[in-house]
């Protein structure tokens, strides 16, 4: 089942002669339960793709579909809405909120959206993250890797159709990495996440099910692993 869907996206920043196009052109679809990595040297768009999946940006031209929805005919409220149900963005500096404890990050969406917690998930995502005996720890209590873990929940506590990672692992030490990089390959089997991951390390790609390689805004190989 296709899960999302994208259309001839492109986007431009400045206008004409000043005009730079960080993505041009860009379509393909993924499958519900993939796990996709998008690879790239710097400055090659995969952000920016990822970005504009996610709703976080808009395009100058192009579609988005997750799940049927074409998420740019939403207006800014209801695509804010629709990012909380349906979306789980990861990024590399954690994002996390500093007065708040670890249970109370993970759940922030679920209070965003006036949602009552689902206590057997978060118990279930806590043990999985390995966070039970940090519930209660602020975010500068907690190590790099940990933090992540936190984001990492928060992105999964209201089991959202698509999860974006933005090269989740560049910011911690090579120990911290395999663990994140396990832990998101064990969402993804585990809670059928479709997993979708920018990453600048090919050794992270090749555990993914399909890579996409990015280069001027273009997709210059998409390949399917397994």
């Amino acid at each position: 089942m296709e899960i999302l869907k994208v259309e001839n996206l492109t986007k431009k920043y400045g206008k004409k002669e000043a005009s730079v196009t960080a993505l041009d052109n860009v379509s393909f679809s993924v499958e519900q339960g993939e796990f996709v990595a998008i690879i790239g040297a710097s400055g090659s768009g995969k952000s920016t793709l990822l970005h504009l999946i996610g709703g976080v940006d808009r395009p100058t031209s192009g579609k988005v579909f997750i799940n049927g929805t074409d998420i740019y005919k939403l207006n800014n409220d209801n695509l804010a809405i629709f990012r909380r149900r349906q979306i789980g963005l990861i990024y590399q500096f954690y994002n996390l909120i500093p007065i708040l404890n670890v249970k109370e990050n993970i759940t922030l969406p679920c209070d965003l959206d006036g949602k009552k917690v689902d206590q057997k998930r978060l118990n279930d995502l806590l043990d999985t993250l390995g966070l039970k005996n940090r519930i209660d720890h602020l975010p500068n209590e907690l190590s790099g890797g940990q933090q992540q873990r936190v984001s990492i929940g928060r992105a999964l506590i209201n089991n959202p159709a698509l999860v974006l990672a933005d090269e989740p692992t560049g910011n911690l030490d090579s120990k911290s990495s395999r663990d994140i990089v396990d832990l998101l390959k064990l969402s993804n089997k585990k809670y059928k996440q479709t997993l979708i991951l920018i990453t600048h390390d090919n050794n992270i790609a090749e555990e993914a099910d399909r890579v996409i390689t990015i280069q001027d805004g273009r997709i210059i190989k998409d390949e399917k692993l397994r």
